[in-house]
């Protein structure tokens, strides 16, 4: 995919944070963008700046957990562009607490259902014309899909999943001309932080994060763009992700307290 001019990409999440500076990105570049999220609102506004920047875009509001609504997320985007040659899975939503402090379970359900089987539910629709296109599947996952993190115990099971279906889905695809890239951020500034869900099912309402000490959105989109035209399997974001997928095979036990302090230091 040396050139993402006249190519069309289906975009979910893409109303804020990695999906809003990644269709932004491709925007530039001349990509036929179907963009996909739940808000309406952020989502037109995120449309109209792509459109700005001489993009063709269809705006799709819709909701990845419901699986009739990602076979016409799918099927809309082939009507309007005649093919879909990338789809970025990108959708997700994150938890903080320990596990021994939560008292409503059913986030651990909306984390899977949204985050990992929103994602299931699109490639699926998607497959067929990706196929025809020899596309592009890329899975924004994140380290947490890599490695345990404490107090993202929901947000790692869901993340694992994914990146387990997709390294499997991979090589069902061997040969089909279809290619799967793999995404594990270490943490990014936005909004995605704001609306984690607390112990109790409910918004926490501010992010924990050091925000000034995490990578930007934008930062993180031109890594993937990068990794999109190599279609490159895996992109590990940062220094100490690489390293510490390595350091996992021989000292396991310094990865999980360097995943502790991370987030002690909320950074």
């Amino acid at each position: 995919m040396d050139s993402f001019a006249g190519k069309t990409v289906l975009i979910t999440g893409a109303s804020e944070g990695i999906g809003r500076a990644l269709a932004l990105t491709l925007a530039s570049h001349g990509a036929c963008l179907a963009l996909n999220a739940r808000n309406a609102a952020r989502l037109e506004e995120t449309a109209r700046e792509c459109a700005a920047r001489g993009a063709q875009v269809l705006a799709l509001p819709g909701d990845v957990s419901r699986q009739a609504e990602c076979t016409l997320l799918a099927s809309r985007t082939a009507q309007r562009f005649g093919r879909i040659d990338a789809l970025v899975n990108n959708a997700g939503i994150t938890m903080w607490s320990r596990f021994d402090a939560v008292s409503d379970f059913s986030v651990f359900e909306r984390l899977l259902a949204v985050n990992y089987l929103g994602a299931v539910y699109l490639t699926a629709a998607a497959l067929p014309h990706l196929r025809e296109s020899r596309g592009l599947i890329v899975a924004v996952a994140s380290l947490a899909g890599l490695t345990g993190v404490p107090e993202r115990t929901g947000y790692a099971a869901s993340k694992h999943a994914l990146v387990g279906f997709f390294e499997s889905l991979r090589i069902e695809l061997r040969g089909s001309g279809v290619d799967i890239t793999i995404v594990a951020p270490d943490f990014v500034r936005s909004e995605l932080h704001r609306r984690a869900i607390g112990p109790d099912g409910r918004s926490l309402g501010q992010s924990p994060m050091q925000e000034p000490h995490t990578m930007t959105a934008q930062q993180c989109a031109q890594l993937i763009v990068a990794a999109m035209r190599r279609r490159r399997r895996l992109l590990i974001t940062s220094t100490r992700g690489r390293l510490g997928r390595w350091a996992r095979l021989i000292a396991p036990g310094l990865v999980d307290a360097a995943a502790a302090r991370a987030i002690r230091e909320r950074r």
